[in-house]
């Protein structure tokens, strides 16, 4: 990139930015045009000021020379390159304890998930723009194939020694939960099934996805099942397998109630877990029922009841969930009645899907709403119920229950800032590689949005990320004709991000 001075046939004189790339110069832009040699020295100086500018205010101009040449004059594109995610997740990275496994693409993958997510081959073209020339789309996917096979283990082991470490030394409560990851691809086959989509793609063959969490939704492990699984199958052999492997010291075990069934709970108990598990309290005996419906609820009351099987139930209530209730049923509702009047239902939408279950046959043909269900419900609003076998108070159980939602960020964060799905692998290696990549990344995720919180940081996780892809380093040659390595000068957040990775590692 340079200033040019570009002599008119009028007679008058032209000042520039230009930028040389692949020997064809463009017009970066156009600073001014006089005839007056005043002028048009005023104009090579704010050209100079506005290409100082666009290298962050970065001075690179030879004061020596008579013409004023610059120094960046001849840059390629080649000669810029992001340097940020290096220097922040790259310091996380080796701070955790993963540069321990020997290959450099491992980095490159992790790192990128969080920067650059996106298609393998998007990630070759990137890292190719910032100076990795021989990495392509094959040295990816061979990598991937050695990652399943040889590094899985010891990236397990290193990320459970380092959430043990940040979580004091024990593990006295995980929290579980499972989600869907959908394909691309139409074709199922032994893993990727289709089945139940908590995404809503019910038609793409898919994967399940149980992650299990620590306390402030540190990651302690993860295991994936075929697309047809289910969930309710999952829990007993994740905590077994990471039981044996890590030697846990059976911590409590908090999960939602699409994980509650006889067998969870029979399992639990017979390995020693403590647990607390959300209750579909409508499901419970009618012995049990009655007894809720006895009970007059205000506004954050707990109430106790015993159980046959030697577990407790503490049920809540919230004014706030009980409008929250009554609004989603009413929106059900209302749902069901602009289809009815339309005509749009027929005896297989008769089911106990979500509120279907408002609906009745009436005679051999006739399909109308159940009213009287629906005013039924409104007896539940507000309540929510919780399973225990542990000695702690109601509410222990409801805070510890409350902490759930730190996995369905973790989801939320590998689905959207890490774009975990879809994915577009075919064999079961490269998968379980991808999601090995994608669960790194999510400890490295955490581990920057907690630095940015305990420096106080007042900027969201993606404002950071997007500030840390735009730190730049060009290279330039120095009046020996040696390259030289500048790093541009950074914006105020970008500094104060810089600040944080080096305070804390």
């Amino acid at each position: 990139m340079f200033i040019r001075k570009k002599v008119n046939r009028s007679g008058s004189t032209t000042i520039q930015i230009i930028h040389k790339f692949q020997r064809r110069n463009r017009i970066i832009k156009t600073i001014g045009t006089s005839i007056d040699a005043k002028e048009i020295d005023k104009f090579y100086r704010i050209a100079q000021s506005t290409l100082s500018k666009i290298f962050n205010q970065l001075t690179l101009f030879d004061a020596s020379s008579d013409n004023k040449t610059s120094v960046i004059e001849g840059l390629s594109n080649d000669d810029i390159k992001v340097v940020g995610p290096e220097l922040v997740f790259g310091k996380i990275f080796s701070h955790i304890g993963f540069n321990s496994i020997p290959d450099e693409l491992f980095k490159d993958l992790t790192i990128s998930r969080i920067t650059h997510p996106g298609s393998k081959l998007k990630l070759a073209e990137y890292l190719q723009e910032n100076g990795k020339k021989d990495i392509s789309v094959d040295n990816i996917y061979r990598f991937l194939d050695k990652l399943s096979t040889k590094y899985k283990y010891q990236v397990e082991d290193i990320s459970f020694a380092y959430t043990k470490k940040i979580l004091g030394g024990t593990i006295s409560v995980v929290f579980y939960d499972m989600t869907t990851i959908y394909f691309e691809s139409s074709q199922p086959d032994e893993l990727r099934m289709t089945g139940f989509s908590k995404d809503g793609k019910h038609q793409n063959p898919q994967i399940f996805l149980g992650l299990l969490v620590g306390v402030n939704g540190y990651p302690i492990g993860y295991e994936i099942f075929e697309g047809n699984t289910f969930e309710g199958h999952t829990l007993i052999p994740v905590l077994d397998r990471f039981q044996k492997r890590f030697d846990l010291d059976k911590p409590i075990v908090v999960a939602d109630a699409g994980l509650l069934s006889k067998d969870n709970l029979h399992n639990l108990k017979k390995d020693g877990y403590s647990f607390i598990i959300g209750a579909r309290i409508k499901n419970e005996s009618r012995n049990i029922i009655e007894k809720i419906k006895q009970i007059i609820f205000s506004e954050g009351s707990v109430e106790k009841i015993e159980k046959e099987d030697n577990t407790v139930l503490f049920v809540s209530y919230s004014d706030k969930r009980a409008k929250k209730d009554a609004s989603n049923r009413e929106r059900g509702l209302k749902r069901l009645e602009k289809n009815l009047n339309a005509g749009r239902l027929t005896k297989s939408n008769i089911n106990n899907r979500g509120y279907n279950k408002y609906l009745k046959m009436s005679g051999n043909i006739d399909i109308e709403i159940n009213y009287e269900k629906y005013q039924a419900d409104s007896n539940w609003d507000g309540l929510k119920g919780y399973i225990t076998n542990t000695n702690l108070s109601g509410s222990e159980v409801i805070s510890n229950y409350n902490n759930l939602w730190k996995i369905e960020k973790a989801f939320r964060i590998s689905k959207t800032d890490l774009k975990i799905r879809p994915v577009y692998h075919r064999l079961r290696r490269r998968i379980e590689a991808h999601i090995c990549v994608s669960f790194v990344s999510y400890l490295l995720y955490k581990e920057f949005e907690n630095a940015l919180k305990k420096y106080d940081l007042r900027v969201s996780v993606s404002k950071a990320i997007e500030a840390t892809n735009k730190m730049y380093e060009i290279t330039i040659q120095d009046e020996n004709g040696l390259p030289r390595h500048v790093k541009l000068k950074n914006n105020k957040i970008q500094q104060e991000i810089l600040d944080v990775i080096s305070n804390e590692y």
